[in-house]
């Protein structure tokens, strides 16, 4: 099983208490190694943040055991769009979970794909915002063995991608691209040929960092960089802050038997954090936990703390944007009332 360390760092003191979080990006599922559902997730996060709402982001969970392949992800807005109306119930209490869906979509599929769209448009009327398909490709084949579901390589090069990717604007639907910091050269190819398309990259462009000597990591942040500050350059691009506590970035958390403090997560990860705000500024970044995956690092409570941390110098203006308000824009989510900050 995945060591979980969710529940770890609870005793830490709660910073900011009342800045009101939409979590803008998590999973629910069930895998033979890992169970993570909204039992788990509320664990998590009702331990003292004033987390108000979140967003569902896909991970190939639920899916239909039979009909038309481009169709079967609809099993999983279905089932992402049910949690949904019960966060909105309120009868486990705060927050609204799923109160924006972002479901798998095959962008090969070409223009069979707007069927999909429309389906889950029908079905999540007031949740289902956008599509995601992980097109993260290793440079080594070994690398692939962290994959649940492998992406093949090439998606975003296949001939069907761009008549897929045209039916999203159409429908105001978003994507979320979930690539390593190599591929961000697509990422901005792909913002150049759909202006109007709303892209989110996901995790900042996950930095491939494994194994690699001091002064490669230093190049590797270098290059990183500059590709975010180009790819900041289309106004079409939003970014997702976080997403640093899987194996990829290497920062040394996940195999530690003591639980990582706020102040040791926020030191190593201030650089990267940074780097992305000023790239993109406050109003077009949105925090996010990245649960369960992130857990394998630390628990939900210093996780929040350490991004808290890092932007403890920005103003209240802009740490409203980052922590509730770009997600909230971006996914189109109402605060709930009385959630906002005092």
């Amino acid at each position: 099983m995945i060591k979980h360390k969710g529940q770890e760092g609870r005793d830490e003191t709660i910073l900011e208490p009342d800045l009101p979080i939409i979590d803008a990006h998590h999973h629910l599922r069930i895998r033979p190694i890992q169970r993570y559902m909204l039992e788990e997730y509320l664990a998590d996060v009702q331990t003292g943040h004033k987390v108000v709402a979140s967003v569902y982001v896909e991970s190939r969970s639920f899916v239909r055991p039979e009909g038309p392949e481009a169709l079967r992800p609809i099993g999983e807005v279905e089932f992402a769009n049910g949690v949904g109306a019960i966060g909105l119930s309120g009868f486990f209490g705060p927050p609204r979970v799923c109160a924006a869906i972002v479901g798998y979509a095959d962008f090969r599929a070409g223009d069979a794909i707007a069927e999909f769209f429309d389906t889950a448009m029908q079905i999540a009327p007031t949740r289902f915002r956008g599509v995601r398909q992980v097109t993260m490709e290793p440079p080594t084949e070994a690398l692939y063995r962290l994959f649940p579901h492998p992406p093949p390589r090439g998606i975003m090069q296949s001939r069907g991608f761009d008549r897929g990717f045209a039916h999203l604007a159409p429908r105001g639907l978003s994507f979320d691209a979930a690539i390593f910091n190599h591929q961000l050269g697509d990422v901005i190819a792909l913002a150049d040929r759909f202006p109007n398309t709303t892209i989110v990259l996901n995790h900042m462009g996950t930095v491939l960092a494994m194994d690699l000597a001091p002064h490669e990591r230093q190049e590797v942040f270098r290059q990183w960089g500059a590709s975010l500050r180009e790819l900041a350059r289309r106004e079409n691009v939003f970014c997702k802050v976080g997403g640093m506590g899987v194996p990829f970035w290497d920062f040394g958390f996940i195999a530690r038997e003591q639980p990582a403090s706020s102040v040791e997560l926020a030191a190593a990860w201030k650089p990267h954090v940074e780097t992305a705000i000023e790239a993109f500024g406050p109003h077009r970044c949105m925090m996010e936990s990245n649960f369960p995956p992130d857990g394998e690092s630390c628990g939900y409570v210093p996780l929040w703390n350490a991004m808290k941390r890092i932007v403890a110098g920005a103003s209240k203006e802009n740490k409203a944007a980052l922590f509730h308000g770009t997600a909230a824009k971006v996914y189109r989510i109402e605060l709930p009332k009385g959630s906002e900050p005092r």
